[in-house]
């Protein structure tokens, strides 16, 4: 078995991540996230949040609608442009990308005059053409072109929409930032790689303005910040990389773009884009809606529309990044070495034996009093070497063990999940000693 199939194997036993709408077969490429998944990914995003918002005075925080106005996409250029290149089998009606078809990406293909067959069933292949990637959707009771709408395809536009809005309320001066966390919707013609790449998706992102000049120095800037996140977090440092595109691949509002890539089981994958994204989106904004989305600097008296730098992280690729390079086997055990400050649980209880009321009742009394301040799982079932184990397998980073000498001076045995190593501590000084050891990571 590869890693991948050990990571969606682990993620569907232990609840992280499994298909969704399972009991009717499942969607394609659709997926929901468990009580474990829950834990793990929100804390990729209050992470992120923390360390990108609540720690810097001159990044805010964003939370836009879903579904915008219309002529936003328009202004973005999704209408136009938001497009892959789809050829259909016509014997087994499967769909590709024709770029990737091309590419190799789909394996070997056989050809025939020339022309590409299908890689499933060796069928002919319809001529390309253009498949627009945004859902669509209707406003109001008729179903018409006038009510027409769409889920958005990305986060970036409710903050281009916002900016002045934003900077007003919260009197920010560039060079500033807005932050958002939130859902986008794509329908990928081949989506695939379990998380990698779904039809609905969350990104973390933020639209940096600064001034026309000072983009390049900025671009760098995030371009060091991003990276480092990564590997703070406990990414191996030869996983990742910077990936610069070329110009063949450059958006259409790019002066530059670097990928921040993670080195995925099936090859290099894309964690996040941070990208120049120059005055296109303002500029456009201002053209469609008419309204001014200029800056007047107050110190140099200039006036001008501001230049941006995108980092675009993706929620759910980060979470599988961190869950792949955490995977580890030590013969008997499984463990998600997961840094403590991603792990879904801090800290797991147990009585040593699951049928004493004695130790149950001490072991409950200290579960009640960790969980005031940490995420905290208490079992008593079964073999303890089996519940160490299970914790291993969802990365807990500490178990917490009351036995009979608990009884007699109040101490606990604490277990390392890597290291496995056990210790005696007070029961009365262990809020300190967590907080302690997640403080110094």
């Amino acid at each position: 078995m590869g890693l991948m199939e050990k990571i969606v194997s682990l993620c569907k036993r232990r609840g992280f991540i499994f298909p969704s709408s399972e009991i009717y077969g499942g969607i394609g490429s659709v997926y929901d996230y468990g009580h474990y998944g829950v834990l793990l990914k929100n804390n990729v995003k209050q992470l992120w949040w923390q360390a990108n918002v609540l720690k810097r005075e001159e990044v805010v925080g964003l939370d836009s609608a879903v579904i915008l106005h219309p002529r936003v996409w328009q202004a973005s250029g999704h209408v136009s442009s938001f497009t892959d290149p789809l050829v259909e089998c016509k014997e087994c009606h499967q769909r590709y990308r024709a770029d990737y078809l091309l590419e190799g990406k789909y394996g070997d293909i056989k050809t025939i005059d020339g022309k590409p067959r299908c890689p499933a069933c060796g069928g002919e292949l319809t001529e390309e053409k253009k498949f627009n990637l945004m859902f669509k959707t209707y406003i109001g009771a008729v179903e018409n072109t006038a009510s027409a709408a769409y889920l958005r395809p990305e986060t970036a536009q409710g903050i281009f929409v916002n900016f002045k809005t934003i900077m007003i309320t919260n009197s920010q001066k560039i060079p500033f930032g807005i932050a958002q966390i939130g859902k986008a919707f794509r329908n990928e013609i081949t989506p695939g790689n379990f998380t990698f790449r779904t039809r609905e998706f969350e990104q973390m992102e933020i639209e940096f303005f600064v001034e026309p000049g000072t983009d390049e120095k900025w671009h760098k800037y995030w371009l060091d910040e991003r990276i480092k996140w990564y590997q703070k977090l406990g990414i191996k440092k030869d996983n990742l990389r910077l990936r610069q595109h070329t110009k063949k691949e450059l958006s259409h509002y790019s002066k530059d773009t670097y990928d921040v890539e993670y080195q995925f089981p099936w090859g290099w994958g894309e964690l996040e884009g941070i990208a120049n994204r120059t005055d296109f989106d303002l500029k456009e904004h201002q053209k469609y809606s008419g309204r001014d989305l200029t800056y007047f600097d107050e110190t140099t008296k200039k006036t001008y529309i501001p230049y941006v730098i995108e980092p675009s992280a993706g929620a759910d690729r980060a979470t599988l990044a961190f869950l792949i390079d955490s995977y580890y086997e030590d013969g008997k055990r499984i463990v998600l070495q997961l840094h403590p400050q991603l792990a879904p649980i801090k800290v797991a209880i147990f009585p040593l034996v699951a049928n004493k009321p004695d130790l149950i009742r001490v072991a409950k009394k200290i579960y009640e009093m960790l969980r005031t301040q940490l995420v905290v799982a208490f079992d008593d079932r079964g073999n303890i070497g089996k519940r160490y184990y299970a914790q291993d397998e969802i990365g807990t980073p500490w178990c917490v063990t009351i036995d009979y000498d608990t009884l007699k001076d109040n101490t606990v045995t604490v277990r390392d999940r890597d290291t496995t190593k056990q210790e005696r501590v007070k029961a009365e000084a262990l809020i300190a000693y967590f907080n302690e050891k997640l403080k110094t990571l």
